[in-house]
């Protein structure tokens, strides 16, 4: 998507090729969550169709599916995985906003908006972690960094989160980048999506 093309990033107009494609970020999102946990990664893989859908759909479509994803791991894994729905969801809109604004053209605007979803992250995250957890992430890479820095405090559980999430929305940004090069033009045309989001 870019700015050039017509209406607003922020229609909340869901046509079917949308409210498909939400069930299905949402799958890829739990898949991914559930594969980083097993293997015990320092990342969370589980926003891959937040962005995706992002993307395609833009930011309300993103959020969506982002919020929902969360929702749902909640009501099967952990409950209070529910409210980092609200980070799911600001993940979503930064993506989808810079999509919209042909941001993602190229590798240094791929990069930028996953450092920008990373912070994200933080901001909205790391107060739930203190609340919900006592400022740790429940990721074994961060949390030695969070257990090296005295376990406690503000800035300890930003860095515990920076040291996941950063990385990770880089990951993310650049696996949705090489995933979006090879859908079909047929398939990005039914969310309007211009064709060179992602060209070189």
């Amino acid at each position: 998507m870019s700015k050039s093309q017509s209406g607003s990033p922020w229609s909340l107009h869901l046509s079917t090729a949308s409210l498909v494609l939400i069930p299905a970020a949402i799958g890829i999102n739990y898949v991914g969550k559930l594969f980083a946990s097993m293997l015990k990664l320092p990342l969370w893989l589980d926003s891959i169709g937040t962005c995706l859908s992002a993307c395609l759909a833009g930011p309300i479509v993103g959020a969506l599916a982002g919020f929902l994803t969360n929702v749902i791991y909640g009501l099967t894994m952990d409950p209070i995985s529910t409210v980092y729905g609200i980070t799911q969801a600001g993940i979503g809109i930064v993506v989808g906003l810079m999509a919209w604004h042909g941001r993602l053209q190229k590798w240094p605007g791929i990069l930028l908006t996953g450092l920008l979803a990373g912070l994200v992250a933080i901001v909205i995250s790391t107060p739930l972690n203190i609340i919900f957890w006592g400022g740790s992430t429940g990721n074994v890479w961060g949390d030695a960094v969070f257990a090296a820095m005295g376990s406690q405090g503000f800035l300890a559980s930003a860095v515990d989160e920076l040291i996941v999430d950063l990385p990770d929305k880089i990951v993310v940004l650049f696996i949705v980048a090489g995933i979006y090069k090879v859908l079909p033009r047929s398939l990005v045309t039914l969310y309007q999506a211009k064709d060179e989001t992602f060209d070189d």
